[in-house]
């Protein structure tokens, strides 16, 4: 095991027992170095790791904020590692599309249900419904709607009471962002398209609301399949992966 492994080895340890909780720093490069009998090098290596991964967050200097912080950011790291494997061609779009399908239309099934269950009143719903009239807005370029209906749907997400899947679906938004504004840009008649979404995203929140979760899984696996097709990522993930189409859940 390299030494800056042995580090990190230890930091997770060190999480798993207590030692150090969310908001807290850990100690100085010198410090930890010391402790585990490895260089200050090592020691920021895997400091650089756990950066990267969304565990710590580092600010230089000597005030009460320097230093490596513990955070949460579960995300971070998915989002890169994903991102970094669908530029290489390791993972197509369309593999990352299907496993967000998968979650999500779960994901919005246990919202409608706990939306049935507590009786969730339009005020808890506050975020969602100011997402899509915030989508409604004229003038509205790709990338801009693109953010507010990502936006949308992982705040949907986030009812279904898992941080977990609510991670994973913003770490797989992070990753394939890029691909889906060029992918959205070539789609003709935008404004219609763009309104098209828009009702699109009122059905699901309506079946959510209701309680439905049938009919808001339905919708929003359609939804996700459709502009998948409409904005030719299918079609480039077929080109670029020998003609092979991933298969769509629920199809």
């Amino acid at each position: 095991m390299r030494a800056h492994e042995r580090v990190l080895a230890r930091i997770e340890a060190d999480l798993a027992a207590g030692r150090w909780a969310l908001g807290e720093r850990l100690p100085g490069e010198r410090a930890l170095a010391a402790e585990l009998g490895v260089s200050r090098p090592s020691v920021r290596e895997a400091v650089r790791v756990l950066e990267a991964m969304g565990i710590v967050r580092t600010a230089v200097g000597s005030g009460p904020d320097a230093g490596a912080t513990v955070v949460d950011r579960p995300a971070a790291g998915l989002g890169a590692a994903v991102r970094l494997h669908v530029a290489s061609g390791a993972l197509p779009v369309g593999d990352v599309v299907a496993t967000r399908a998968v979650l999500e239309v779960w994901a919005v099934g246990q919202a409608a249900a706990r939306s049935g269950d507590d009786g969730s009143s339009d005020g808890d719903l506050r975020e969602l419904r100011e997402l899509l009239e915030a989508m409604r807005a004229p003038g509205l370029d790709v990338p801009e709607l693109v953010a507010l209906d990502q936006d949308f749907h992982l705040a949907l997400v986030r009812r279904c009471g898992n941080p977990l899947v609510e991670a994973i679906l913003a770490g797989l938004r992070s990753a394939v962002g890029s691909y889906v504004v060029e992918g959205a840009r070539r789609l003709p008649a935008w404004p219609e398209h763009a309104a098209r979404l828009g009702e699109e995203h009122a059905q699901i929140l309506a079946a959510v609301r209701a309680g439905d979760a049938a009919a808001a899984q339905e919708r929003t696996r359609r939804h996700i399949w459709a502009f998948y097709e409409e904005t030719g990522l299918a079609t480039a993930d077929r080109a670029r992966h020998d003609g092979v189409r991933p298969d769509a859940p629920g199809t």
